[in-house]
């Protein structure tokens, strides 16, 4: 187990006296060895390697660094009293300093309990190393009290080393990657996160495991703003701006009170040109640095979690980009958030889904989402729409219900008119011009790019089927509500509407032909 270890130690014989007194017994009654220096040192503490005397365990001894909280407690008196000041006098700023650094204060307060971080490693092991390529040590608790943490010794190389990963067969992108589905995990599902992932605390195990280490720091992501950084990213890849500027109330970045109308151009503005390129080629920092900008000309207060949020993940891209420069987070994360979209059931995400799929009739959203969700490990054809799927056939369903209806006409009348624009283009040209009028455009009279925009929705729609039949657990059975609610008395007309659309498609083209205006002079009587 390793700590960031560029730190001066302090003495070996104030540590093993720490030791003793917080224990309340001899080192020879503890370990059959102890290393007679540090393994590595921190800003708080110091490591020693260990076996017990009692198991033969290999372990780790964190112990914390003499006078360390009279010596912070200092460095945050003086911290705190420029913040008022910048509070009070820079305008440019519009978040609360003081409150930011009151909460990195009490992070670091919380790292000097050393019975705390021990009960953080657990509540972190139980929620996260359920996953066989994550691994966090054990706490030894009878070895454990304030100033004092033995943890299982964790062989590893540190993420940032990547010779010596490689050297063991190792792939330092699939660890780094490893590392940013976790984070995903804790910032948007539990939202109990590490909120200090520097290179000495993520290890790669000759196993190829990536291991936590130092639960010190920890932070929580609050409910509502989870649903609402999901949202948020899926309503900036779809370049839906104005639902992005509503994200903010939910993210706690604005009072209720706030207009957000005038913010939509400055997103537009910043996005279109960040967005030119694919979400594949965005950088998680630039993006940040540059959405920061926007953002200082307005009232937003960045709260406390956020920042943290941003400096766990900025340090991952970091770590990522040290392997490869190429390599970017946003894309490595939207398989999680599009998953997330089609499946979750939470009432923020399910109406931020419907949105998305019933605006406009974006159906390629749709597949993009499914295109996206197949690639996180976790995705489940089976659970994807469910959220939506219910709603249809609930008491709150009825608008949904109307919107299900009238994109079934839609993709109906696509599906016919694409298999007769597919029988006209069959047909040999010479027969062509006996069947069909030689000056019309195609079977029902259409422009190209008609015909271009009936062929792209079968297309999409067709596409989109295959993606979930070509899922393993997906069972057509699911879309059973769908079907339902096409019986009901208000979709009974499906056919009549589908064919009297087709109708008064042919016979408009029809009246444009009959209408049409000569192209030689007429002469007058």
């Amino acid at each position: 187990m390793i700590e960031q270890d560029a730190l001066p130690t302090f003495p070996d014989a104030e540590a093993f006296s720490c030791i003793e007194r917080e224990l309340g017994i001899s080192l020879d009654s503890i370990y059959s060895s102890i290393s007679p220096s540090p393994i590595a040192a921190a800003s708080l503490g110091q490591v020693y390697k260990a076996q017990l005397k009692y198991s033969g365990q290999i372990v780790a001894v964190k112990v914390q660094r003499p006078g360390i909280e009279e010596a912070i407690g200092l460095d945050f008196y003086l911290i705190r009293g420029l913040g008022f000041l910048i509070n009070k006098y820079v305008d440019i700023i519009s978040s609360d300093v003081v409150a930011l650094i009151d909460e990195f204060a009490r992070r670091v307060y919380q790292e000097l309990n050393y019975v705390q971080e021990g009960q953080n490693a657990r509540r972190f092991k139980k929620l996260y190393a359920d996953k066989e390529e994550v691994l966090v040590p054990d706490i030894f608790w009878d070895y454990t009290s304030g100033k004092v943490l033995t943890m299982e010794w964790v062989e590893g190389v540190k993420l940032n080393e990547q010779d010596a990963i490689e050297r063991q067969g190792l792939n330092v992108l699939d660890l780094v990657n490893t590392g940013i589905q976790c984070s995903l995990r804790q910032l948007l599902e539990y939202g109990y996160f590490h909120a200090d992932p520097h290179p000495g605390n993520l290890l790669a195990t000759p196993e190829g495991k990536l291991a936590f280490l130092d639960f010190g720091m920890m932070s929580e992501t609050p409910e509502e703003a989870r649903s609402a950084i999901i949202g948020h990213v899926v309503h900036m890849v779809n370049r839906d701006y104005e639902a992005m500027a509503r994200d903010y109330y939910a993210l706690d970045f604005l009072s209720p009170d706030v207009d957000v109308s005038p913010i939509v151009p400055a997103l537009q503005n910043f996005f279109d040109d960040a967005l030119n390129s694919t979400v594949s080629e965005l950088n998680f920092k630039t993006l940040v640095d540059g959405l920061g900008a926007v953002l200082y000309q307005y009232p937003f207060n960045v709260p406390a979690y956020y920042a943290l949020i941003l400096r766990s993940l900025t340090v991952l891209e970091g770590l990522a980009l040290y392997a490869d420069p190429n390599f970017k987070v946003l894309a490595a994360s939207y398989p999680y958030f599009a998953k997330r979209l089609l499946t979750d059931p939470n009432p923020y995400l399910r109406d931020a889904l419907i949105e998305l799929l019933f605006k406009d009739g974006k159906w390629n959203r749709l597949e993009n989402l499914l295109v996206q969700g197949k690639k996180d490990r976790d995705f489940s054809a089976k659970d994807a729409l469910q959220p939506v799927l219910k709603l249809l056939l609930g008491p709150n369903g009825k608008e949904l219900r109307a919107l299900v209806i009238k994109e079934a006409v839609r993709v109906t009348e696509a599906v016919i008119l694409g298999s007769v624009i597919d029988t006209y283009n069959s047909v040999p040209s010479p027969m062509r011009t006996l069947m069909f009028n030689a000056n019309s455009t195609g079977p029902l009279i259409m422009s190209d790019a008609e015909q271009s925009n009936i062929m792209e929705l079968r297309a999409q729609v067709f596409r989109i089927w295959g993606l979930l039949r070509s899922s393993e657990n997906f069972d057509p059975t699911v879309l059973q509500p769908i079907l339902q609610v096409l019986q009901e008395p208000e979709a009974r007309s499906l056919g009549g509407r589908v064919i009297g659309g087709i109708t008064q498609r042919l016979a408009a083209r029809l009246l444009q032909q009959v209408l049409r205006v000569p192209t030689t002079p007429t002469s007058t009587s």
